[in-house]
């Protein structure tokens, strides 16, 4: 297995948050770090005790959910609440982040953005942050490096292809089922073998 880099690690980190989300349209993660150390994170979703956007639908207003506090915000109000300071901490978020949230990372002096996804990216979000000099890094993520049950779900494939071809499935019929394989996996079936 191959070893992930920091950046990878702490994009996980954040990816792994995000499935604490409670909000339906769109699942964030943020991580906020300070020398290769986590020092918080949040995920997209209502306040404590309030209801949530997967128990009662979204409070959308002018197309956006006002139940919601973003995952960036979030993390940044947890430092705050246990009194850890951000000031040239690095943030990992899944998504490039809302211009408010853009607005609370530079005012909370986070010194370094990554972001996995492009999303919505605000132009003056853009500006903004080149003004404040943080530092954004777009970090491609690979979910699957976080798939710990791939080996599993690529013997089940494997072992359905033999059966199919067993049963006298064509090369041609199983070619699109094993081109979806290899996408899923990021690798031949022929390197299984």
């Amino acid at each position: 297995m191959e070893r992930i880099t920091w950046n990878q690690f702490f994009m996980a980190q954040s990816h792994l948050l995000a499935l604490r989300s409670t909000c339906t349209r769109l699942s964030v993660g943020a991580t906020i770090v300070r020398e290769k150390r986590i020092i918080a994170g949040g995920y997209n979703g209502s306040i404590s005790g309030d209801d949530h956007c997967i128990d009662n639908g979204c409070y959308v207003v002018d197309n956006h959910c006002v139940r919601t506090v973003h995952a960036e915000v979030n993390a940044l109000l947890q430092c705050a609440k246990y009194g850890t300071p951000t000031k040239g901490a690095d943030l990992y978020v899944t998504h490039f982040p809302c211009l408010p949230c853009t607005k609370s990372i530079i005012q909370a002096g986070i010194q370094n953005l990554y972001y996995a996804t492009d999303y919505k990216n605000n132009p003056y979000a853009i500006e903004l942050l080149a003004q404040a000099k943080v530092n954004v890094v777009h970090v491609p993520f690979d979910e699957r490096k976080i798939d710990f049950l791939s080996d599993e779900k690529m013997m089940l494939y494997m072992d359905m292809l033999t059966k199919l071809r067993e049963h006298g499935a064509t090369p041609e019929e199983l070619a699109p089922y094993e081109q979806k394989v290899e996408e899923l996996f990021g690798h031949s079936l022929l390197d299984i073998n």
